[in-house]
Formats: structure tokens, sequence, C-alpha cells
């Protein structure tokens, strides 16, 4: 399945839903909330809080269900605006260097361990978002194409082995940097954490969706120039590593968000720098995930 958030121009309180149709080709989207409650279902609004309840894939099965037989909660994509998939996460964990080509062409050493850091949940933003900045505070706003892991289950100290069963699905993910604070602060919190520098999207897909998420194309374009082309198949760190990693030092809940990595291809690092301004447009796709488009925009 793949679950959005969503909201109509007559309710601006955005509820959780599934696409129907598949890699963004999507027609119909189904309220859950309204199609599980008239089911007999109850499914919270928000797409945290269905993750942290009980059987809650079987759960939006069942409303998907009655929405398809009865008409229930279906509501035409073209009349609903999107937001992000996961719009309040309680962590954004995030994994640096974890493309070895990515790593080589920043003159860094191959880590032997994940390096995390993390981003601040008010990074997030979805799908029709802008990413805007002061172009007074940062002046070197850069892409990062990212493939977005959501964790479905509670994870505190789980093996490698155990790791895939706590993964939801997956998004597309913008690891948008402002570089300038990133290298100038000695530390990255900062320049990872500018408001909306987190956009997300399309729709989570879930885990049973993707056939091996080692193996799958990744791409970042700018103003329709592609500046970053590889397959997950380069991570160095895979996902059930990077769970497992993380779980060992602190919980992962539902809903948590980690970016694992961008490959090589950044701007920052491009023959002249290619940096973000005002009215550029910047799409992040990953196989079978479908694309996440932004505009940029000085605020």
């Amino acid at each position: 399945m793949r679950f959005g958030q969503y909201s109509t121009p007559e309710d601006d309180a955005a509820w959780t839903g599934v696409a129907l149709g598949d890699d963004g080709d999507d027609d119909t989207i189904v309220r859950l909330p309204e199609a599980g409650a008239a089911a007999g279902v109850e499914i919270p609004a928000a797409t945290v809080d269905l993750l942290a309840s009980w059987q809650w894939r079987r759960k939006a099965e069942m409303a998907v269900e009655y929405a398809e037989e009865t008409g229930t909660g279906l509501y035409d994509a073209a009349e609903v605006d999107r937001h992000a998939p996961v719009s309040d996460p309680e962590k954004v964990v995030c994994v640096g260097l974890n493309y070895r080509d990515h790593a080589e062409e920043g003159g860094n050493e191959i880590p032997e361990t994940p390096v995390l850091f993390s981003k601040f949940p008010t990074t997030v933003a979805g799908p029709d978002d802008a990413i805007g900045w002061d172009p007074g505070l940062t002046g070197k706003v850069d892409y990062e194409a990212e493939l977005v892991v959501v964790i479905g289950e509670e994870a505190r100290r789980v093996s490698e082995d155990e790791a895939m069963d706590h993964v939801a699905g997956y998004l597309v993910g913008n690891d948008v940097s402002a570089r300038d604070l990133q290298h100038g602060d000695g530390q990255w919190v900062r320049g990872k954490s500018l408001d909306g520098f987190a956009p997300t999207g399309p729709e989570l897909v879930t885990a049973d969706e993707i056939d091996d998420p080692h193996d799958l194309d990744i791409y970042a374009e700018v103003n329709g120039e592609r500046l970053q082309d590889s397959s997950t198949d380069q991570l160095i760190f895979g996902i059930d590593e990077l769970v497992s990693f993380c779980s060992q030092a602190f919980t992962l809940n539902p809903g948590d968000l980690v970016f694992t990595g961008t490959p090589p291809g950044v701007g920052v690092y491009r023959e002249p720098p290619v940096l973000l301004e005002d009215g550029d447009t910047v799409t992040i796709g990953v196989e079978g995930l479908g694309e996440l488009t932004n505009d940029c925009e000085y605020r």
C-alpha cells in the first residue's frame, strides 16, 4: 500500500489516506478514517498514530476494501492537497557518508560504523511544499537524494536479523543542507535543520511492495538536469544494519524517519559547485517509490 496525508479545500485538517495506483499514477485516494468508521474500524487521522496502533496494516486493508466496495471515503486525487506522509515523527535520524563514492568525493575516509546525526522534526515537509530559506542566513543550500526508512514497530536493541521486521516502509527524501552553516559550525545540526529542510513523499510505500530496498535506482535533478544518479546497492551500511545500530543506542518508535545517506553528485562538490537558488526546482526519485518535486524560494 501507499500511504499519504491529505486534506480537502473544505477541511484543512490533514488525514491519512491510501493512494490507489502504482508509482505515482494514483487517481483515487481512500480517506482511511472515514472509510474505517463506516466499516466499524477506528483509524487515527495521523500516520504516526496509525503506525503505533495494533494491526495497523489490517485496519488499513479493511478500510480500503470497504471503500472500494461501497464508494465510501473515495476522493479524486486531483481534488486533494498532499502533505508529508509522516508529518510529525518523534525523531529524524540521518546517516552521513553512507555511499562509498560520496565519501570519496568529499575526501572523507570510509567509515567503519554508521555516522549518525539528526534533523529536527520541524524540517519535515511534503511533496508540494516549497524549500525556503533566508539568503542572509545561508548562501550555500544543497540537495541530497535519499531513501528514507519509516519505522513501523518499536525497535530497541534489535539484531540485524530482526531489524527489517520493524520497518513499515519507505519514502523518497531530500536531506537539504546549508553547507556554510554545516561546515562552519563544526557540527551538522543547524545546517541540516532549517525549517522545511527535509521534504519527503510522495507516499509511504509499505515494505512488502519493495522486493529489495538495497537495489533501487536513486537520483536527483535540478531544473531538469540529472546531477545524482546511483543505486542503493552502493550503500555502505544496509537498512538492517542501520536500524539495528540505531536501536542499540536509542529506541526507534513508530513513525520515526531514518534518512539512509546520499550518493555522489551533491552540489557543493561539483566543479563548479551547483547550489540551489530562488526559483530552482529539485526532483528526487527512487525506483518503486516515485518522485518528490519541490520548488525553491527565498524567504
